[in-house]
């Protein structure tokens, strides 16, 4: 039922989306180097046990991250979606179906993100202003689009690549190897990733970093 009020809106919400100029305002690859803060990222298209599992370990660690949701997948985990909302992370999206961005249109942009921000807003019922695009592709299309829909594009300082890579030594130092404050780590839900966020979260704290959400990196 969500899907389809999600997939309704488009059309609701399609009038007058004239392309927005972005002059690269909206565009993020790190926060603030002044303040300390480094934040963590995990794209979710999958396992809901492992992003319990992940949730689990930063109440330990007393840290907030941000969550990129994938709609498709938050239609059939809207429990676990506003889990991870009233545990108080931040929410953005993903996307809608994990397409390639960079070779879509602005319409077809817009109609991909759309959808998944709607999705995430009617279950949380907060707005939803951060979009990864998945795989990093994007181009002045996505930019554009996200403009319109007063939405930043985040990327990441630091990729972990643990969707490829089983070997937790090599997650948490590319992870955690010459950290800046500032920085965006990108994880997403995977078995290593679980593994290896203890041991990158004490990297933090034991070298006066701190752990903040996206937009408390960006200064908001």
């Amino acid at each position: 039922m969500i899907i389809v009020l999600a997939i309704s809106l488009v059309g609701y919400y399609s009038g007058n989306a004239a392309a927005v100029s972005y002059k690269n305002t909206n565009l993020y690859y790190n926060g603030r180097e002044d303040s300390q803060e480094v934040s963590l990222t995990f794209n979710v298209y999958e396992s809901s046990e492992n992003v319990t599992k992940i949730m689990d370990i930063l109440d330990e660690y007393e840290v907030k991250a941000t969550f990129f949701i994938g709609g498709s997948w938050a239609d059939d985990n809207v429990d676990c979606v506003r889990e991870i909302y009233n545990r108080g992370h931040e929410l953005g999206s993903h996307g809608y179906f994990h397409k390639d961005h960079s070779k879509m249109s602005y319409e077809a942009n817009l109609e991909e993100i759309r959808p998944s921000v709607k999705l995430l807003e009617m279950i949380c019922g907060k707005k939803i202003s951060l979009f990864a695009p998945p795989s990093g592709a994007f181009c002045e299309d996505t930019l554009s689009a996200c403009a319109y829909l007063d939405m930043k594009v985040i990327m990441w300082s630091r990729d972990t690549i643990d969707w490829r890579d089983k070997d937790v030594s090599l997650i948490i130092k590319r992870a955690t190897q010459n950290l800046k404050a500032g920085e965006f780590i990108l994880m997403h839900p995977k078995d290593v990733t679980v593994q290896a966020l203890p041991e990158i979260l004490s990297y933090i704290r034991e070298n006066g970093l701190k752990t903040a959400t996206i937009s408390q990196n960006l200064g908001e």
